[in-house]
């Protein structure tokens, strides 16, 4: 196999990622302070794989010394992490912290920059308080919103001289969409409009905050940037013939232009609001709330990119029973002879970065952007130990390798892409398939005491940071 050396500029972030409820446990927790994920867990532990869950997790609040030793032996110079908001708080309504959490965050942080590693601090990662969520609804509340932007206040003022990267959410439109428009994740309520409420308060949310982080000058003060992580899924019609490409320009306007358009332009695209207003979805949006959108559009974006999607015009009738949902729109389409993770059922389609990047240049003002999740999950990781015990991981070397030069490919062409964050710097809980499929740059053995280990692909990553270059294969390698 031929292979081209890539060089990565100088400037740009090579860093990984993880987030609070997918890493610390629930070491400190009081009882009163579950999330909505704590709360799904509890209520429907029978779908998360092999019963794992939040509840132990990495046991990074414990070991997050040990992590971060870590993180400066492979290099790394930024790691995102969210804050868990309910354990920031104990009383979420009068905005009361939680002193030993919020400690172990000074404690996190000050840990990070002392080792070198930049934080990238992200406020809710499907984190929202439990309480909220069955007194209020959740994010279908105004009144959650103004509590969530009392929060950020609270992390502004307390961690504002520390840390230069903030963002809003981590993909704010997963949690409603599983819960109430797939309706596969509990509660398991099919409800288009509290879909939409909650799409759009995170987005007045998004909004609110950007504006509170200039009225306290932390660009100025601090250096710091503010903004919002997506995971806009790269669409692709079936084919060229309009009815598909219809298609694919619906699911694109639904579930990416959605965040993508009001976070980066102010506005909600018109044929959005015609067609919510078609299907009769009500999401109660004011006047003043689309001004405060209009006004405070974020500094950069994170992207979270995994996998294609790939979708097609509908070949059966909508059964109008059924509350609607942007598929009445489309299919999704399977290519054949696509290349696939197995193990996660993922398409595996590197193109997908320049792709991305090259629309950020032409659509969204070539805005500063990077991304933000990017990664290879593996079932059954350990098969790959070898005598000395390492995990040996070549395709999650391939993996990265691959997508890291499209992504270099649209920086070359102008995108104004400024780095890339692997998911994840260890393996961690996911939702539901929890520690089934693997992740990280550090092995977590669950059989042994959660010990960690560097996999191979940690000494790769090592080198392409300290080196700036790496091998890929040569796409005019033709065989």
């Amino acid at each position: 196999m031929k292979t081209q050396n890539i060089t990565v500029p100088n400037d740009f972030i090579i860093g990984a990622a993880l987030s609070a409820w997918q890493s610390e446990g629930w070491s400190g927790k009081k009882d009163s302070q579950d999330s909505f994920l704590d709360l799904w867990y509890k209520n429907n532990k029978d779908v998360w794989h092999n019963g794992y869950g939040p509840a132990v997790a990495t046991d990074f609040r414990n070991r997050y010394k040990e992590d971060i030793g870590y993180m400066r032996d492979i290099g790394l110079t930024h790691f995102r992490t969210s804050i868990n908001w309910s354990r920031f708080l104990v009383d979420y309504e009068n905005t009361v912290v939680d002193e030993e959490y919020a400690s172990y965050i000074d404690d996190v942080i000050d840990e990070l920059i002392a080792q070198g590693v930049e934080p990238m601090i992200c406020m809710e990662h499907y984190e929202v308080p439990a309480v909220l969520f069955e007194e209020y609804g959740g994010w279908e509340s105004k009144h959650v919103l103004n509590l969530f932007v009392q929060y950020a206040e609270k992390l502004f003022d307390r961690y504002g001289d520390r840390v230069k990267h903030w963002f809003t959410f981590n993909e704010p439109v997963v949690v409603q969409t599983r819960v109430f428009l797939d309706a596969i994740r509990y509660p398991f309520e099919q409800n288009t409009n509290k879909w939409m409420k909650w799409n759009h308060h995170k987005n007045v949310a998004t909004a609110k905050v950007v504006e509170l982080f200039k009225e306290k000058n932390l660009a100025e003060k601090a250096g710091a940037k503010i903004g919002v992580i997506l995971n806009p899924e790269v669409t692709y019609a079936r084919s060229s013939a309009p009815h598909d490409q219809e298609a694919a320009r619906m699911y694109d306007l639904f579930f990416n232009r959605m965040f993508l358009d009001p976070a980066i332009h102010g506005t909600y695209p018109e044929e959005l609001l015609e067609l919510l207003k078609k299907h009769n979805v009500d999401f109660d949006w004011t006047e003043e709330e689309i001004q405060t959108i209009q006004e405070n559009t974020v500094d950069y974006v994170g992207l979270n990119l995994y996998f294609p999607h790939r979708l097609q015009a509908r070949t059966s009738v909508w059964n109008e029973r059924i509350p609607f949902h942007p598929s009445y729109y489309y299919e999704k389409f399977e290519l054949p002879g696509k290349k696939m993770n197995p193990y996660r059922g993922w398409e595996i389609y590197p193109k997908i970065m320049y792709d991305m990047g090259m629309r950020m240049k032409q659509e969204y003002n070539n805005i500063e952007w990077f991304i933000a999740e990017n990664g290879m999950g593996v079932e059954n990781e350990h098969r790959f130990r070898n005598g000395e015990g390492m995990i040996e991981d070549d395709y999650r070397i391939e993996f990265i390798s691959e997508h890291l030069k499209w992504l270099l490919k649209a920086v070359e062409e102008g995108s104004n892409c400024k780095g890339y964050m692997l998911w994840a710097f260890s393996d961690n809980v996911s939702p539901m398939n929890a520690f089934k499929n693997r992740y990280g740059l550090v092995s977590i053995d669950l059989e042994k005491n959660r010990d960690r280990s560097l996999k191979k692909s940690a000494y790769w990553y090592k080198d392409l940071i300290a080196s700036k270059t790496f091998e890929a294969i040569d796409d005019k390698d033709y065989k």
